[in-house]
């Protein structure tokens, strides 16, 4: 886990998700689980295909 300089929240790493042993529904950055349990569909990660032209 380390603290995001910009936000100044904390953010787990893949690492931490991974020895959590599940996604915990935060709509996390770096869920290594697709972030399935994540019940708002706002709050997901959406692949942006306009900035990769």
């Amino acid at each position: 886990m380390y603290r995001d300089p910009t936000t100044g929240f904390k953010v787990f790493t893949k690492f931490a998700h991974l020895q959590r042993g599940k996604c915990c529904g935060s709509a996390c950055r770096h869920c290594p689980y697709g972030q399935m349990n994540v019940k708002d569909p706002a709050m997901k990660k959406q692949f942006n295909s306009l900035f990769y032209v």
